[in-house]
């Protein structure tokens, strides 16, 4: 989705010779991207290890081998979220938008693959990092 979203608008911009429509394309693409290289940065410098591993009693759907905060999938799910949303503030691009990044931060807690404050964390950088990149919007 985090390819597909910005994609998506680059192709429909194209096609309908819409400039408007191929910057918003940028601003989803460059707040995602910049979401990813924090969020790296972040794992990097925190380093906390993930839930099954804490917790012994906990059995997680798969292991993944990198490390815990923040969520990366959720990070990168609100960054283009709101960039979406921001790009195109209607109910029915809201609803379906934060209906799936929340999907996806409650998804990596119940997988037991990341606690609650790895996903608020992620929600909360992806959100500020689209934020940030507005300067990009048309």
């Amino acid at each position: 989705m985090n390819v597909a979203i910005p994609a998506g608008l680059l192709v429909a911009g194209i096609i309908d010779h819409n400039p408007d429509m191929r910057q918003n394309a940028l601003y989803v693409a460059s707040s995602t991207a910049t979401t990813f290289l924090l969020n790296t940065l972040i794992k990097k410098l925190v380093k906390r290890p993930r839930p099954f591993i804490s917790n012994t009693h906990l059995t997680a759907v798969y292991q993944p081998t990198s490390t815990s905060f923040p969520s990366g999938h959720t990070s990168s799910a609100f960054s283009s979220a709101t960039a979406l949303v921001r790009a195109y503030p209607k109910w029915y691009v809201v609803a379906p938008a934060f209906l799936w990044s929340s999907a996806v931060g409650y998804s990596r807690m119940y997988l037991g693959v990341h606690y609650p404050t790895d996903v608020s964390a992620g929600a909360l950088l992806g959100v500020g990092t689209a934020f940030g990149m507005g300067f990009i919007r048309p």
